[in-house]
């Protein structure tokens, strides 16, 4: 258990009469990149949501380097260490790169003679273009309003932003959907570059060549359970398509196709 950045330990959630999580157990270690594999329902956002605080579990437990963690809200996880980048990334649109980056977590300064408190701007810009930089993430102006940027920059900022909050475990809920080739390429590599951070990365997505291309092992869930894992050196797309749905699967890409 300790040798886990985070240890989960037979975790059962259901919804009613679904039964979304039955038992399952899942670990990461430091600086590790697990991919997350499994059809519509199989239980994996059920499950981060779960790691990340947006669920209580029926019953299970969490460790976080080998001391049993009490995480109930979003909040208990951040103070983990764990953040959530969501498919839907939560920017604010009308914001710019360093109030994103910020937001939630803004630096002020007192006024010398008044009580007013004004945002540091030129304290946040400088951390902004640190985080950016280590990240090896262009982004041609900090001033830019983040509803006029593309997908891959705004993936980007999301995860520049788990970087300020001193994240060591990052859950991307498919961070790669709806992006074209090359936008794709960036946030993989943003993936490689957490991950020689130190930081833990998990990684949810229905494209398996995603997948093979940036993640150490694979952990594959089927209705509600853990059905197979993988060291990705060690395996095909093939039999981590058997595991997620038998058969199905597009020859051409390597996603795997919903039922």
């Amino acid at each position: 258990m300790k040798e886990h950045f985070l240890y989960a330990k037979g975790i059962h959630k259901r919804f009613g009469a679904v039964q979304a999580l039955k038992g399952v157990d899942f670990e990461v270690a430091c600086g590790e990149v697990v991919g997350l594999v499994g059809d519509n329902g199989a239980g994996k956002s059920t499950l981060m949501k779960i790691l990340s605080g947006a669920l209580l579990p029926d019953q299970g437990e969490i460790y976080i380097q080998g001391e049993k963690a009490h995480i109930s809200s979003p909040q208990d996880a951040r103070r983990y260490g764990i953040e959530m980048v969501y498919q839907d990334l939560a920017l604010a649109e009308n914001l710019d790169v360093p109030g994103n980056i910020f937001l939630g977590r803004e630096v002020q300064y007192r006024l010398k003679g008044l009580g007013t408190r004004v945002l540091n701007r030129k304290y946040m810009e400088r951390k902004t273009k640190e985080l950016l930089s280590s990240l090896r993430i262009q982004i041609p102006s900090l001033r830019q309003r983040v509803r006029t940027m593309s997908g891959g920059q705004r993936q980007a900022v999301a995860i520049a932003r788990t970087l300020l909050a001193q994240a060591k475990l990052v859950i991307m809920d498919e961070p790669t959907a709806a992006l074209g080739v090359a936008e794709v390429e960036k946030v993989l590599d943003l993936i490689r570059r957490l991950k020689e951070h130190g930081v833990a990365v998990v990684f949810i997505t229905h494209r398996l060549p995603h997948i093979f291309a940036v993640c150490d092992r694979i952990v594959v869930l089927r209705s509600g359970e853990r059905v197979g894992e993988r060291k990705t050196s060690e395996t095909t797309m093939e039999e981590i398509t058997q595991l997620i749905v038998g058969s199905k699967t597009d020859a051409v890409s390597g996603t795997v196709q919903d039922q």
